[in-house]
């Protein structure tokens, strides 16, 4: 009984800690210390997309992949140290995230205008928003006032981050944790309205789901054969394919998509033929455009407000604690 008291107050107090932090969270943060800084960003996601499409689907997901990790605070954006094991090589990051360099850009561009103002957390939160408005999503004001992480964990992102295997029930109890509904679960999941999946995040899929050797049953057959040819058994895992139909446009052709049976990755098309709670859902959103766009934004402003509560500071280079050396290898290494 005492352990259980315990572990409830702790709890408890995590929960406060979480609150707390966000609450410090406020629109227009920078409008008198560094009041360009929204702009600076899009700026620089514009000009990211344009040389490379693909960027604003993975500049996005870095929101996903920070934010779930201990909170909103750039921890994911740190290159490894001698003493420290950093999250972008982990399994959740390492095979599916990439343009770290956009957010370099934004940070070097802001330095020069602003030093020492404006966050790498908060840039993040930017970006995901401009990459989905630029893309043809919904716009909206976000909160910034976030510090940068002084460390990372890549133990916390192998155990927190789903993976493309994971079915509806255990990403809903995965969003739980974090008190995220299952609305907010699959209107977030409308994210993979733009980009790619790798060809070996989908090969169980087409030709031993669930152990049985056979191809996921819930598949349109003519997708499936698509895949076949796309991703053969023993090919090329590296190789990338569709996240929906319209994969360089944020509308709700994703959730259409699951409808019709045609989901590139497992943890997508589950949230339609996996699990009744999240079907609603995907229904509603491939009839309405428009309450997509809603509920993805109050999702996206959720998520944004996840914080640890830990002491923090602006970084001056978003891949290293203030007063550490940037080693230009690791860089290398993290874009082969």
């Amino acid at each position: 009984m005492t352990t259980f008291y315990l572990l409830c107050v702790v709890l408890f107090l995590h929960m406060g800690i979480m609150a707390s932090s966000a609450d410090q969270l406020r629109p227009g943060f920078y409008a008198q210390t560094c009041p360009i800084a929204e702009s600076v960003v899009r700026n620089v996601i514009l000009k990211a997309m344009i040389i490379d499409p693909r960027s604003a689907a993975s500049v996005m997901r870095f929101q996903f992949h920070d934010c779930f990790v201990n909170g909103c605070d750039a921890s994911m954006l740190l290159d490894d140290t001698p003493n420290m094991l950093g999250e972008k090589l982990s399994l959740s990051n390492i095979n599916s995230l990439r343009s770290y360099e956009v957010i370099d850009e934004a940070k070097e561009e802001l330095e020069k205008l602003c030093p020492n103002v404006v966050s790498c957390a908060d840039i993040i939160i930017m970006a995901a928003r401009d990459a989905v408005f630029l893309s043809g999503g919904p716009n909206w004001e976000v909160k910034l006032g976030r510090k940068d992480s002084l460390t990372a964990s890549q133990d916390d992102a192998n155990s927190i981050m789903p993976s493309p295997r994971a079915n509806a029930s255990a990403l809903i109890n995965l969003f739980n944790r974090f008190n995220l509904s299952v609305q907010d679960l699959v209107a977030l999941s409308g994210s993979h309205s733009i980009g790619n999946g790798r060809c070996f995040s989908i090969v169980f899929r087409l030709y031993n789901q669930s152990g049985t050797g056979k191809p996921d049953p819930a598949m349109d057959p003519d997708f499936r054969s698509k895949l076949d040819r796309l991703c053969p058994n023993g090919g090329d895992g590296n190789v990338t394919g569709d996240l929906d139909k319209t994969p360089r446009v944020f509308d709700n052709q994703y959730f259409k998509d699951l409808v019709g049976g045609r989901g590139f990755l497992n943890s997508d098309q589950s949230l339609y033929s996996g699990d009744e709670r999240s079907r609603e859902y995907v229904d509603k959103y491939s009839r309405d455009e428009g309450l997509f766009f809603e509920d993805f934004v109050e999702g996206m402003l959720k998520m944004g407000d996840l914080q640890s509560g830990r002491g923090g500071e602006v970084r001056e280079n978003c891949r290293v604690v203030n007063g550490e050396k940037f080693n230009p290898i690791r860089l290398e290494r993290i874009r082969d």
